[in-house]
């Protein structure tokens, strides 16, 4: 079993950065390919980064070239360092463990078990 429990959430003007946290239970988080996904109001969840196990990264397109994300396994942790945010971006973000990736999967896809409570990101224009 894994709890994921995510930090560093708030609110930002336009063009300002954030940082977001993940911290994991448990002493296999190097084995999980880690992701993030968000929600914004009457929206579905949809994927903004992923991390595999060997750091290769996946992102969004909306994203890319913003946002990076990151793991340290000594620390069960993994990261989403925001910049250039916008207005757009504001929603809750939600950890995934076991999310699954190419080539394994055509795209990225969240694991079913293991999600985080979700963190408020608000981008003020």
């Amino acid at each position: 079993q894994v709890q994921l429990v995510e930090s560093g959430g708030g609110l930002v003007q336009a063009g300002g950065s954030l940082r977001l946290s993940c911290v994991a239970s448990g002493r296999t988080f190097s084995r999980y390919t880690m992701g993030w996904f968000r929600q914004a109001p009457g929206k579905g969840r949809e994927f903004v980064a992923a991390i595999s196990r060997s750091s290769s990264t996946y992102y969004a397109d909306s994203v890319k070239g913003r946002f990076t994300i990151s793991r340290d396994n000594a620390k069960n942790t993994v990261f989403l360092q925001m910049n250039s945010l916008k207005p757009e971006d504001t929603a809750v973000y939600y950890c995934n463990a076991d999310s699954c990736l190419p080539p394994s999967c055509s795209k990225v896809v969240p694991g079913s078990n293991y999600w985080g409570q979700g963190t408020q990101v608000t981008v003020s224009s």
